[in-house]
């Protein structure tokens, strides 16, 4: 069994508005709600082999604060991930070596949420319980889901995952960061 985790980066600020949407960085929240997701991370023992980040300055914060990563995975940023569509992030899935274990992506939305969806399908989304009624809903900034992948990474389709959680920094312990 695989895992994949999907980890839609932290609240970025917007109070620069002559920076680019690609530099914008994350905001004081955004550090403090990264930071409490990177330790609920170890806590659960979700330690990635691989990451996939987007370019952007807002994917690469929120990677910088869930540190450290248990086992050192290895981290390849992309250009391609920044704003990326669910297809285009499923299709970066598919060339995962399939030695990898586990696979964290840090992206955007609405792409991220649109994989999410397309990962657990219309029953799993029936069927999930709370996360998944919650991961129907919206996937806010912060957002980690985590799924168990039963295919190879080249075979991994819609419906292809079984959502294990879906946390939200709103649902960390108060005072978290």
């Amino acid at each position: 069994m695989r895992q994949l985790l999907l980890l839609r980066h932290a609240k970025s600020s917007w109070d620069d508005p002559r920076l680019p949407d690609h530099d914008r960085p994350l905001d004081s929240r955004g550090q403090r709600d990264a930071a409490a997701m990177g330790e609920a991370m170890r806590r659960l023992g979700l330690s990635p082999d691989i990451v996939l980040v987007s370019s952007a300055r807002r994917t690469r914060e929120t990677l910088a604060a869930i540190e450290p990563i248990d086992g050192s995975p290895l981290v390849d940023e992309h250009e391609e991930l920044y704003l990326a569509p669910a297809e285009k992030m499923l299709a970066m899935l598919h060339s995962v070596p399939e030695t990898a274990r586990s696979v964290l992506l840090i992206g955007h939305n609405p792409g991220m949420h649109n994989l999410a969806l397309a990962l657990i399908g219309p029953a799993g989304l029936a069927r999930g319980g709370r996360d998944a009624e919650a991961l129907g809903e919206k996937y806010p900034t912060g957002a980690l889901a985590e799924f168990a992948i039963a295919t190879p990474w080249w075979g991994l389709e819609e419906g292809g995952g079984r959502l294990v959680r879906f946390l939200c920094p709103k649902d960390l312990p108060p005072g978290h960061g």
